[in-house]
């Protein structure tokens, strides 16, 4: 059977991050992606041009239409946009028997606002405690507890500051930083740094989606969270190499990296 993995975010109209993005990401690792769209964005490589949130009524009618017939091995959660969103997000989320991995999406890679400052009390009170592993940037790290990392040392600081709200366990992403990217994942007694070389490359869009889609399609094979969560940067730092050009702006990472890598990529 092939594991099913359900991305409950908004739609990139430019197909580089969220639903889109994530789609891409399942089908490249061989899961079955369904989806809850939370919100429509107008939106390409120059930035976001709007955002049109969906009601909660139809955001929890997807998930039970999904969750209550196919059956979700995983879900990944991205744009949520409002506290009423992510409020009933994550209550559907704790009565569902399944991973999940929560990215916590405040802007995006251009600076756009893709979460209303409301929000945030939600995120760390309701979202953050259902989520087997959550995946802030260094951005959202700030914005969610106030620890601001400017050094690889600083990371584990605000590894316990996450962690504090109450996931199992917490990614942080130090792509941010100079040098190679160097991510920490922990659960507050083990750690696991991870990798890998930075790539000259500026098209980078939709990064943060893919990585937590591939490590919700990896915890629905049924790896443990150390093992989902190398596999995944291994995924993402071929698709941020192979990243390509599109529009004028900020184009995307390549979700069918392997596919053109040949066999044994």
């Amino acid at each position: 059977m092939i594991p099913n993995v359900l991305t409950v975010a908004g739609s990139d109209s430019g197909g580089g991050a969220g639903i889109q993005a994530d789609l891409k990401t399942m089908l490249a690792l061989g899961v079955h992606g369904m989806s809850v769209v939370t919100a429509v964005t107008a939106q390409n490589s120059l930035g976001v041009q709007g955002a049109w949130e969906l009601p909660v009524e139809a955001v929890r009618a997807q998930y039970r239409s999904v969750v209550d017939d196919i059956g979700v091995q995983a879900v990944k959660t991205g744009m949520l946009a409002s506290a009423e969103l992510v409020e009933a997000v994550a209550e559907l989320i704790k009565g569902t028997d399944a991973p999940a991995v929560v990215d916590p999406v405040g802007v995006s890679k251009h600076g756009d606002a893709l979460l209303a400052a409301s929000a945030l009390d939600s995120v760390r009170t309701k979202l953050l405690p259902v989520a087997t592993v959550a995946t802030p940037n260094l951005d959202e790290v700030a914005q969610i507890t106030g620890v601001r990392v400017e050094s690889e040392s600083e990371m584990r600081e605000a590894a316990a500051a996450v962690l504090a709200y109450g996931p199992r366990w917490v990614l942080i992403k130090g792509g941010h930083l100079p040098g190679d990217a160097v991510d920490l994942l922990t659960d507050g007694s083990e750690e696991h740094w991870l990798r890998a070389p930075r790539h000259d490359n500026r098209h980078t869009h939709g990064t943060g989606c893919t990585l937590a889609s591939a490590i919700a399609a990896q915890l629905a094979k049924g790896r443990p969270v150390p093992e989902a969560v190398a596999a995944a940067k291994r995924y993402v730092t071929g698709a941020v190499a192979a990243g390509f050009a599109l529009g004028g702006g900020i184009g995307p990472v390549d979700h069918g990296w392997r596919f053109r890598a040949g066999p044994g990529r």
